[in-house]
């Protein structure tokens, strides 16, 4: 067992989930608006969609992926659902209140918000498929197959410590903002999320009519 080669997965599981994207920015608006609790649930909803795609790839049943039509349907689904995310997060921007009996929102819809933008997202599976594809080939070729299990793991908890990293940022934030900020951040996310929906939309329509 490499322990050198554990340490780097999980940098890489880390750096996997790094890049601002819709996880990130729902992520950072849920937390932000609600606290730590609903920022880390959105990451493990999402991380449970990465540990679908990484199951998927480590028993090679991801040909299906291949298929024209569920290609589409993912772009076009995946599209409705940031687009409608997006929407709802500037809409709801001056809703929020500093009001510790408000109503916040639920943490079961918090997870399914996570895990459908990553389960939907097309570049999700592209990148699994480029990233961890490349990373399962490598190691059995220079390893072994015999630790790729938890050298597979390893990438999962940098996943895993990415996502208490940013929920403790949201909660260490809230504590500095005021109604205005949030009100800026909330349609910031609000528009980073409709920029992605209508990219995904975009490439659906175009593998429609292609």
């Amino acid at each position: 067992m490499n322990i050198s080669l554990l340490a780097s997965y999980i940098v890489l599981g880390i750096t996997l989930a790094a890049p601002i994207g819709p996880v990130n920015s729902a992520r950072l608006d849920k937390g932000i608006k609600n606290g730590f609790w609903h920022a880390w649930i959105v990451g493990t909803g999402s991380m449970i969609a990465d540990g679908i795609f990484m199951v998927l790839i480590y028993f090679g049943l991801v040909n299906f992926l291949d298929i024209p039509i569920i290609q589409i349907f993912l772009w076009l689904f995946g599209g409705f659902v940031l687009i409608y995310s997006g929407v709802e997060s500037i809409i709801g921007a001056n809703k929020f209140s500093f009001d510790q009996d408000r109503k916040k929102d639920s943490l079961l819809r918090c997870f399914f918000t996570g895990f459908i933008m990553s389960i939907t997202s097309p570049l999700s599976i592209l990148f699994w498929l480029g990233i961890y594809g490349s990373v399962l080939a490598k190691t059995a070729t220079t390893y072994g197959t015999s630790h790729l299990l938890i050298y597979s793991s390893m990438i999962f908890l940098g996943l895993a410590i990415w996502d208490l990293l940013v929920a403790a940022l949201t909660t260490g934030l809230r504590r500095y903002l005021n109604f205005k900020s949030i009100i800026v951040i909330s349609i910031l996310s609000g528009v980073s999320l409709i920029g992605f929906g209508v990219y995904f939309g975009y490439q659906g329509v175009i593998a429609l009519f292609s």
